[in-house]
C-alpha cells in the first residue's frame, strides 16, 4: 500500500478533506495523511462535509508537518494551497510532490449555513474529481 501526505497551511480544511476522502475511496491502494505548515483546528463544516459524503470522521486532527519530518514510508506528498507549496519545507528522505490547488473553501461572510457549506460541498467534489484520478493513475 502506498502512502501519501497532503499538505495544506492551517491543515483544517482542504487537506483534512482530502485525507478522508482517499481513506474512503483508495483504502485498498492508499494510506492518506495530512498536516499543516502553521496548523491549527479541524473546521466544523469540514468535518460537516465529509459526512454528507459518509466518509469516516472519527480520529480527523490538525497534525503538523514536523510529526511527518522522520517519515521513511511516504510515497507522495501533494500540497493542496498556494502557501503550503511555496512554504513546504524538504524532507529528510526525498519524496516525490505533486502541487494540485484547491481553492478555500471558507465563505468568510456567508450569511447562513447553506451558504458557508457551499464552498466545502464544492471542494469536496473537486477532491473526487481530480485528486483521486490523480492517485489512481500515479506509478511512482
Amino acid at each position: 500500500m502506498k502512502k501519501v501526505l497532503i499538505i495544506c497551511t492551517g491543515n483544517s480544511c482542504r487537506s483534512i478533506m482530502a485525507e478522508a476522502i482517499i481513506n474512503h475511496f483508495l483504502k485498498k491502494q492508499w494510506q492518506a495523511f495530512s498536516a499543516g505548515t502553521h496548523p491549527s483546528h479541524v473546521h466544523p463544516y469540514a468535518i460537516k462535509a465529509l459526512q454528507e459524503l459518509g466518509t469516516e470522521v472519527q480520529g480527523l486532527r490538525s497534525k503538523s508537518i514536523s510529526e511527518f519530518w522522520d517519515s521513511e514510508d511516504l510515497d507522495l506528498v501533494v500540497t493542496v494551497c498556494d502557501s503550503a507549496k511555496e512554504n513546504c519545507p524538504v524532507f529528510h528522505k526525498p519524496i516525490p510532490r505533486v502541487h494540485m490547488s484547491f481553492e478555500d473553501p471558507v465563505r468568510y461572510g456567508a450569511l447562513d449555513f447553506e451558504e458557508a457549506m457551499q464552498g466545502f460541498r464544492k471542494v469536496r467534489a473537486d477532491i473526487v474529481a481530480r485528486l483521486l484520478p490523480l492517485l489512481q493513475a500515479y506509478e511512482h
